[in-house]
């Protein structure tokens, strides 16, 4: 990838992860807009929308720093581990998805249901599955692990800070524009270096 498309790269998924994080701040954080509403304070409303568009921006580099990472280890875990590479992955996405559920139910209040962390990490896998069939379709079938492993534990380790946050608005603010700026790079890679077998 030349520096031309790599630019085009980091705007693209820069500006995703801008209007997405806005977006998804008007029915998430919703309270603060109705605040600067009533009474209007054009000044206040501006800094909102400066505040989540910044955000968003954050969000998307930190997208694009652990899709470039994710780039690294599996080149890096291909060459250790040759053919038990594929294995592997399977074992740390099925980690992932269980620390998704299980340590984050268990660091939650008492009496606190289990059912919306089981919905959540289901939710990612599912997302996950479909954009690493759709990767798979366009580039080969080896790349479906590949793309799976990215979508759910590249995702689930970018997420972490947000998880460890104390409101849960975050929570949700963050993982919107990290699914989607996650899922749009690794479907955009293959055709900006215009290569339809690559499986990265």
């Amino acid at each position: 990838m030349n520096s031309r498309k790599w630019v085009r790269l980091f705007l693209t998924t820069l500006l995703i992860g801008g209007v997405l994080t806005l977006v998804s701040s008007f029915i998430i954080k919703s309270e603060s807009y109705a605040a600067v509403l009533q009474p209007f304070d054009i000044v206040e409303l501006l800094g909102l929308l400066l505040f989540f568009s910044g955000l968003g921006f954050i969000f998307s580099v930190i997208s694009q720093m652990g899709f470039f990472a994710y780039l690294t280890i599996h080149q890096f875990g291909k060459g250790l581990f040759k053919g038990s590479w594929v294995a592997i992955q399977v074992f740390l996405i099925v980690f992932a998805i269980f620390d998704l559920i299980y340590f984050r139910y268990q660091a939650a209040d008492e009496g606190v249901s289990i059912w919306p962390y089981v919905a959540s990490a289901f939710a990612l896998l599912t997302i996950g599955m479909a954009t690493a069939w759709k990767k798979a379709q366009e580039t080969n079938r080896q790349a479906f692990v590949p793309a799976l492993f990215f979508m759910v534990v590249v995702t689930t380790v970018e997420w972490v800070p947000a998880l460890r946050a104390a409101s849960a608005d975050y929570v949700w603010l963050m993982i919107i524009p990290l699914v989607v700026c996650n899922a749009y790079q690794l479907l955009i890679l293959h055709r900006i270096n215009g290569n339809q077998a690559n499986a990265k």
